[in-house]
């Protein structure tokens, strides 16, 4: 078995296919491949996923098992590669585009000529001259890949179309120049010029309207990409400023930040003070303060000051690049469904050139005099009216939107299953510290004595030379007050601190330390303190050498909108359960205000994963959000999993979706896009099945028994493209649904992370989008 630290898993785009058969194709050659472990080629994304052992295989060698099959992978690793195939992908539209101007402009004389000018002199030779350059020249790419499909012994859409039309203008050439042929038999020389270089044109326009519309599924991406600047200002050793590619930058190099522009890659602030704007990454609007020492983001924009900073992670180490490919990865991955839809995408084609034939015998055989030029056409409307490429496209142009619109609105969905899965969600499991809650102490109340309140700047002053936790805390809370100058400070380990300012002694601490001091605690505070006591809050005391000044409450606070999340799940029917590792009363308290039913205590990460195996052999399908190292255990064990953005690196590995803001409203709002993506494919899907079980029997001339209908081959190739089309259309119809009243075009999401400490919860995401 492979050693998988010696594996590499890398993602190609594959030039060349024209539809979900070439992508079958494509995806057998390179599994066949020695050394390939997995690979996966997606239609709709145009790209191949594989993991391949590079001691055994390498990409030229993938690129040639590809090439002899008639496509090509593009394996350029340079920084440009994306822009490259950028223009590469702009040249084929550009080039589709004129091809199906010229086909249309062609055809309308023939269509003209075939339907109202039959018996007009010269008919026929007019038609040939129009046709033939749309067939043979404009054409000439389907008969070309049918060739290349030939020599392999597989066939594809080009296949279907190469033989339609062939078929229909060769017969149309023999009946223009040997009429006499059909005129001994009593019958007349009919030409289908018009139906060969119709239904070419009418695939060319279904091909660039698909091509047009499979751009627009993947906008996401190209927003996150157009977030980079292509050029930074580097500061050289002798100070001077010079101005250099993105790709140039190294670890370490020193950037200049200008008022307005983008942050060019991660790294650490050295000089200089500004406000940037990191909504693309939180989903929060307001600017964050920026100084020496605080950490700034690729793709991040500056506001007003300026700032120098040193690079620390460059190219593909960045938060934005890996924010960039793994919502490529998840929109190339493959939805459980799409397997079964691969499957007959790989041998519906062989098929249909079998109905073909078979239309083609039982007319000759039951169709009397006009058997064998009835049989011919309705060969070729079988032909040319089946089309894989709907089937195809009906799952993963689904899934590009849905993890697209996701990525969007600060939901990161890692692959196609969980998107496809969450729907399906019946019981949540959520953490309580970091997801419920904040994650951290803050103030949760502070009473003064009457008058006492102007003492805040020395409580502020022993707290800033504290070192214990809950420190922090009244810090931050007191962030307005000044400081003043102590004359001593002493901590006394598991009761407080005090200190001496103008010469009198303070006291900040626990009860105990009060009462060890013999220091008066007035009614009033203690009543205060009795009560924060009851829901769980830790008190601290502030005091002078005689009387207790103020008490402080400090909790792990609620975050604002977890109540209003917590609500709107249960709501949708969805069981909620807590864990945590704390004891009762905590529980208790946070279970009651939030509203959640069900909570588990003093829970060890093993006990968490064992409860989730207990919902899921009742038969709930579970879904478990956390943030932390002691949650990755249960990540890993549940049905869907989702990390809090602002969590440890470790859990986010695990998780297959990610709330970057940690807003806990956003997870009904992927389990709505779930929704909606699976109703999606399935709409896809039925209409791509309907399509074919009625286009085809109805090309194959089962309704001309019945009441002599028989399909012309030019309206079956207007059906084939509009399938295509239509599929593609319903699913950028997800872009403009709204979640739960929600529209997520618009929408702009309301992080309650606080400011501070918000550089670590973008650092720890690095890791969990690699």
């Amino acid at each position: 078995m492979a050693n998988n630290h010696n594996l590499i898993k890398e993602t190609f785009p594959v030039l060349g296919m024209t539809c979900a058969s070439c992508a079958n194709s494509t995806e057998s050659i390179v599994k066949s491949q020695p050394g390939v472990i997995s690979a996966s080629v997606n239609y709709a994304t145009g790209l191949l996923n594989v993991t391949y052992q590079p001691a055994t295989t390498t990409p030229s060698q993938l690129q040639k098992a590809v090439q002899s099959i008639g496509y090509d992978l593009f394996i350029e690793r340079e920084s440009s590669q994306q822009e490259t195939l950028e223009a590469i992908h702009e040249k084929k539209f550009r080039q589709l585009k004129a091809k199906t101007l010229w086909a249309i402009l062609l055809s309308l004389p023939v269509v003209i000529i075939g339907m109202f000018l039959m018996h007009m002199p010269y008919a026929n030779e007019v038609m040939f001259l129009f046709a033939t350059p749309v067939v043979l020249w404009i054409g000439r790419d389907f008969f070309k890949n049918a060739w290349k499909q030939a020599q392999h012994r597989a066939a594809n859409m080009d296949t279907l179309v190469a033989l339609s039309t062939g078929i229909a203008y060769l017969f149309s050439v023999f009946n223009m120049l040997f009429p006499d042929f059909w005129l001994a038999k009593g019958l007349e020389a009919h030409v289908y010029f018009e139906a060969a270089s119709v239904i070419i044109a009418f695939i060319l326009l279904g091909k660039l309207l698909e091509e047009k519309a499979k751009g627009n599924t993947s906008s996401a991406i190209k927003k996150l990409i157009g977030l980079q600047p292509k050029t930074v200002l580097v500061i050289q050793a002798d100070g001077t400023e010079k101005e250099i590619a993105i790709e140039n930058v190294n670890t370490g190099d020193i950037l200049l930040v200008k008022p307005g522009e983008k942050i060019a890659v991660d790294g650490m602030v050295t000089q200089g003070h500004s406000y940037v704007d990191e909504s693309m990454l939180s989903g929060e609007s307001i600017p964050v303060a920026k100084e020496a020492g605080v950490k700034v983001f690729a793709g991040t924009i500056n506001q007003k000051g300026s700032f120098r900073f040193e690079a620390v992670k460059v190219g593909k180490e960045t938060m934005l690049a890996q924010i960039i490919k793994m919502v490529q990865d998840a929109q190339g991955s493959k939805a459980p469904v799409q397997k079964l839809v691969d499957k007959i995408a790989g041998i519906f084609v062989p098929v249909v050139i079998g109905i073909a034939i078979l239309t083609f015998a039982l007319w000759v055989i039951l169709g009397g005099n006009n058997g064998l030029v009835q049989g011919l056409l309705a060969a070729v409307t079988v032909l040319v009216i089946a089309c894989p490429c709907a089937l195809g496209l009906a799952t993963p142009t689904a899934i590009m939107v849905g993890v697209g619109k996701g990525a969007e609105n600060g939901i990161l969905i890692k692959d196609a299953e969980s998107l496809e899965l969450a729907k399906n969600v019946t019981t949540i499991v959520l953490d309580k510290t970091g997801t419920i809650t904040e994650g951290k102490p803050q103030v949760a109340g502070m009473k003064w004595l009457e008058n006492f309140e102007a003492e805040k700047n020395i409580l502020l002053s022993i707290e800033k030379r504290s070192e214990h936790p809950l420190a922090e805390a009244v810090v931050r809370y007191l962030d307005d007050a000044a400081t003043v100058p102590l004359l001593s400070f002493q901590s006394i380990t598991g009761k407080g601190a005090t200190a001496t300012y103008d010469d009198q002694i303070y006291f900040v601490g626990n009860k105990k330390l009060l009462v060890e001091n013999k220091i008066e605690i007035s009614t009033t505070l203690a009543d205060q303190a009795n009560e924060w006591n009851k829901l769980s809050k830790t008190v601290i005391w502030f005091a002078n050498g005689s009387e207790a000044l103020s008490v402080i409450a400090i909790a792990d606070q609620i975050k604002e909108t977890s109540v209003s999340a917590i609500k709107t799940l249960q709501d949708m029917g969805i069981d909620l359960y807590m864990l945590t590792g704390d004891n009762e009363a905590t529980a208790k308290a946070i279970a009651v205000q939030t509203g959640i039913p069900h909570y588990k205590v003093e829970m060890l990460p093993q006990y968490k994963a064992d409860f989730i195996k207990e919902l899921q052999q009742q038969g709930k399908v579970v879904a478990m959000v956390g943030d932390g190292i002691n949650d990755s255990t249960a990540l890993a064990t549940a049905d869907v999993s989702i990390a809090m953005g602002k969590g440890s690196d470790i859990a986010m590995d695990v998780a297959k979706m990610t709330i970057i803001s940690s807003d806990l409203n956003k997870i009904p709002q992927a389990i709505k896009l779930s929704k909606q993506t699976v109703a999606t494919i399935k709409q896809n899907l039925f209409w791509a099945f309907i399509y074919n079980l009625i286009g085809i029997p109805i090309a194959a001339g089962l309704l001309y028994p019945i009441n002599g209908f028989l399909l012309n081959p030019m309206i079956a190739g207007a059906a084939m493209a509009l399938s295509s089309v239509s599929v593609v259309s319903n699913s950028l119809r997800l872009k403009w649904k709204k979640l739960g009243g929600v529209n997520l075009t618009n929408q702009k999401q309301n992080s309650v992370t606080p400011a501070a400490g918000r550089d670590a919860n973008f650092d720890t995401i690095h890791h969990q989008l690699n």
